[in-house]
């Protein structure tokens, strides 16, 4: 009954019936208006805060660690890879970039440079490890860095694993350059783990969709030698 008449007032006497709403709203306000006042404060201190972390540490540390990272690229450059990768006392190598600065963009890419680097001195495990925790956000890093995965693990004699980390790295946006590249490899890697009809699929999308690239200058023999394999099975 009492909603009832709530609502005859809202139709009968609107102005009377807003008039109260809006006076039974400030005094709720009135009675919660320190409560309030600490929540938008802290509301507003927090958004401070966020603004000031991205401003005053941030951004700094992101320029540091460019400039970190660039004297380290340059050696990495000139194939130096345990200097770039340890740095000296004049600058820092990507071990230090990555460790230092691991909340900024330079000190991610130095991830990627490190796991390169253990990768070209033979150390696969750790290539692995620091590949892994690099971030490519769909770039064509991504692409070299997921098919760096899977060199280090067939550095590592685990063509299973090296297949997958080939057909993933394949698997990104189509190119004439990388796909038929990491779908070559990742036939080689299926022939050593004898999956010969896997290895027969990557070698006739090869011919189907990248015959102008140099993997496919062979892939007509390819197939012949896979198709021979998998009838002599």
């Amino acid at each position: 009954m009492a909603k009832d008449r709530k609502n005859i007032d809202l139709v009968e006497r609107p102005i009377e019936a807003v008039e109260e709403t809006l006076s039974k709203a400030e005094t709720l306000f009135h009675k919660y208006q320190k409560q309030l006042t600490y929540a938008v404060g802290g509301i507003i201190a927090a958004v401070a805060l966020v603004w000031g972390y991205q401003e005053f540490i941030v951004k700094p540390a992101e320029e540091e660690a460019q400039l970190e990272l660039y004297a380290a690229q340059d050696v990495f450059s000139q194939d130096s890879l345990r200097l770039a990768l340890n740095g000296n006392a004049e600058f820092m190598g990507f071990l230090d970039v990555a460790d230092e600065y691991s909340g900024t963009k330079a000190g991610n890419l130095a991830n990627y440079y490190a796991g390169l680097c253990y990768l070209g001195m033979g150390n696969a495990q750790e290539a692995i490890d620091y590949l892994e925790e690099f971030d490519g956000d769909g770039t064509f890093l991504d692409i070299v860095a997921t098919g760096a995965i899977g060199d280090a693990f067939a550095d590592l004699n685990q063509p299973e694993d090296a297949q997958e980390f080939y057909v993933k790295a394949a698997g990104f946006e189509s190119n004439d350059f990388f796909t038929p590249f990491f779908l070559s490899k990742a036939a080689i890697a299926a022939e050593v783990n004898e999956d010969f009809s896997a290895a027969l699929k990557y070698t006739k999308r090869i011919k189907e969709d990248f015959p102008t690239s140099s993997e496919g200058a062979n892939a007509d023999a390819l197939i012949a030698y896979y198709e021979t394999k998998l009838a002599a099975k």
